[in-house]
């Protein structure tokens, strides 16, 4: 029996969460498994993985999940980070566990494998989709992407009760008898104190979406993936795990299904069988280099060249998403101009810099009241909350860079190659005690370069910011952006050009301007759940054309930044997965 050390490390938002830490036998730690537990459990009950899986040259990790375990007691039972905020929230826990795995122990996350359970396998699974960290493989167990409710019309129910009541907890319906027959497992779990039955109904309704998600765009994943299947589960639906693997784009990727097992199948009867699929399947992992597929030209092959492709071909008019679509815009054109944001839209595009300072003023406006009503709803659109978010994400992460060059006694010299208005990078700074060195705003639209300068005016920010015109895509022009930053920002651009040429040549500009071992903050929309509605309704800056996006993976985005010479430190994304914020740091030469 390997014996753990218990450790704290702390989340993104300052959170302190426990985890146990089971060293190799021999030697420095170089490789790592990582095991994620159940809904309603804690690491201290996966002691019997770690030492059946009977790998003693492996480092393992488990945490205990925010809310759960000894982490809720850290928090303090009344303390608000006891409960998770959100799914997000959780997901970005994951990627802060490994990463600080990463620096603490000197392990890179290449050399990571992770083992999940139920719950704990949908999470991972966002975590891979959203995040992209080029681990060297993943086991889900009993993914957890449908739950079964027995009460008709359950979701429906609590859906609506969250609205009107706000969150609350549910209590789980399982008892311990319909997870495993391993009656010493049964016995354990009724006698544990941290077993924690009541899940916050945010996170249960939230866990069904972001199933979803994932499972819909579970090619965009490419990490090798072993998917285990109890073939008597009462608490998950196994269609939606098959759907899964059916749509995963991992080359190396296997399905097993165990006939007769419950729910935890890593802590079954006869758990022999499972533990030994895992370890051949680790085993061969690690013992292969990795083949990571090159997606930096996705943009001419592949599912999101194919999908955009399908958006830029008109519908038939008479067909029933030609019909809809149809009458979605002309509700635009005719009732929808009485919404001040909807018609700022139509004069200077959706997807422009006024209209994006627009949503993040989000000051609902209009024609009559009926036109103030439209425009709030139009701002809570999921994809302006989305933006919203973003800018919060973008402002952290530069604040975050700012204090990393603060405390190495270099110079804070920020540059936005496409600001819009350049309203997050500013309102990030107003408020600072000390304020950067310099920052140079620029935009390729006059309107952008006029506004961004007043609004550089109204803040008296005039002796260390200028706005100025320049192309993002001219790698020569990016280049010779003076003062050399230290911090390069490009947000909400690569999203709207398809082609990855143009983006490789602006990243090839960043890479020369931003100084050794300084910063890049980059965006991202790995995916969206209004894609079509936006290509088929609204229409762009560019020339009134409609608004039709390409999707980049966030690994692909990713490459294309490492392939200019940046290496990947960090990433925020919001609870749906839409918009992400990276950070970058500059290759030291």
């Amino acid at each position: 029996m390997r014996t753990p050390e218990e450790r704290f490390f702390q989340a993104g938002d300052g959170t302190r969460l426990f985890y146990r830490y089971w060293p190799p036998a021999a030697g420095p730690p170089s490789k790592a498994i990582v095991l994620f537990h159940r809904g309603h459990e804690h690491s201290g009950r996966l002691q019997h993985i770690v030492d059946e899986l009977d790998l003693p040259g492996m480092a393992m990790f488990a945490w205990d999940a925010r809310g759960h375990g000894r982490s809720a007691e850290a928090a303090g039972e009344a303390a608000e980070k006891a409960v998770p905020a959100s799914m997000g929230t959780l997901v970005n826990d994951v990627d802060a566990f490994a990463r600080h795995i990463a620096s603490e122990f000197g392990i890179a996350l290449g050399d990571m494998a992770v083992v999940a359970q139920s719950v704990g396998s949908v999470l991972v699974a966002a975590w891979v989709h959203d995040y992209a960290p080029p681990i060297r493989a993943m086991v889900l167990a009993a993914p957890a992407f449908q739950v079964k409710l027995y009460v008709p019309l359950a979701r429906p129910v609590l859906r609506l009760s969250h609205r009107l009541f706000g969150n609350f907890h549910v209590q789980s319906y399982v008892k311990p008898g319909a997870l495993t027959h391993n009656e010493e497992r049964i016995a354990s779990y009724m006698a544990d104190p941290l077993i924690r039955r009541p899940i916050p109904v945010n996170i249960l309704l939230a866990l069904y979406s972001t199933a979803d998600r994932v499972i819909e765009d579970a090619q965009a994943i490419h990490v090798p993936t072993q998917v285990l299947i109890s073939g008597a589960d009462f608490v998950v639906h196994r269609g939606p795990q098959q759907r899964f693997f059916e749509r995963l784009g991992s080359k190396v990727k296997e399905k097993h299904v165990f006939e007769g097992f419950y729910h935890d199948t890593l802590g079954e009867k006869d758990r022999s069988a499972a533990m030994a699929k895992i370890r051949g399947f680790l085993e061969r992992c690690f013992s292969a280099p990795p083949e990571t597929p090159s997606l930096l030209d996705a943009d001419r092959a592949g599912y999101t060249f194919e999908e955009f492709q399908r958006l830029s071909r008109p519908l038939a008019a008479l067909s029933p998403k030609g019909l809809s679509f149809g009458l979605t815009r002309w509700g635009m054109k005719t009732g929808g101009r009485l919404s001040d944001g909807i018609r700022l839209g139509f004069e200077t595009g959706f997807d422009s810099g006024s209209t994006l300072d627009y949503v993040y003023r989000n000051r609902s406006g209009g024609i009559t009241p009926v036109g103030k009503l439209i425009d709030w709803s139009y701002l809570n659109s999921i994809g302006w909350r989305g933006i919203r978010i973003r800018k919060q994400h973008l402002e952290r992460l530069l604040t975050q860079a700012m204090g990393a060059l603060r405390a190495a006694g270099r110079p804070v010299r920020i540059a936005d190659i496409a600001a819009g208005h350049g309203r997050y990078v500013l309102e990030a700074i107003e408020g600072m005690d000390r304020k950067p060195d310099s920052v140079v705003l620029r935009d390729f639209s006059e309107i952008n370069v006029r506004d961004g300068a007043q609004l550089i005016r109204q803040k008296g920010l005039e002796r260390i910011a200028r706005f100025e015109k320049g192309d993002a895509f001219d790698r020569q022009s990016v280049a010779a952006i003076a003062p050399r930053p230290t911090i390069g920002v490009v947000s909400g651009l690569y999203e709207l050009f398809p082609e990855n040429a143009a983006i490789r040549a602006s990243l090839a500009g960043m890479a020369e301007a931003i100084e050794e071992g300084g910063y890049l903050i980059y965006t991202g929309q790995p995916w969206h759940p209004q894609l079509e509605l936006i290509a088929r309704t609204l229409s762009s800056h560019r020339e009134g054309k409609p608004w039709i996006m390409r999707r980049r993976t966030q690994a692909e985005l990713d490459q294309l930044v490492e392939a200019a010479g940046f290496r990947k430190a960090g990433e925020l994304a919001d609870e749906w997965g839409i918009f992400t914020v990276s950070i970058a740091r500059r290759a030291v030469l």
